[in-house]
């Protein structure tokens, strides 16, 4: 792999990971279903990581507040501010390509 310490690598994973946060908050054009139809994943799939992650340490954190640190603000004024309603055709494609882990 590499010659990376675990503290360097433990930084540059932080690092990539606020840069990708930092990303899907500045192309919040960009909806959930279109990414989980072409990617398998979501920001909501990204808060739920982040979720498990803290669970696996025993930080306590509510769904709600690891959304919060995905979306930079509250879910639903989020959803309110940036999601559009899906049309029929994306919704079938997302029933199909859906993981099953949630």
């Amino acid at each position: 792999m590499s010659d990376l310490t675990e503290q360097q690598t433990l930084e540059l994973e932080a690092a990539a990971f606020r840069r990708l946060v930092s990303h899907l908050r500045e192309r919040s054009d960009v909806q959930n279903i279109d990414m989980m139809n072409l990617a398998g994943f979501c920001r909501n799939c990204l808060s739920n990581w982040y979720l498990d992650a803290a669970n696996e340490k025993g930080i306590a954190l509510t769904k709600d507040a690891s959304r919060e640190i995905v979306y930079g603000m509250p879910y639903e004024d989020w959803k309110n501010l940036h999601q559009a309603q899906a049309p029929d055709a994306q919704k079938a494609a997302f029933e199909r390509n859906k993981p099953s882990h949630g």
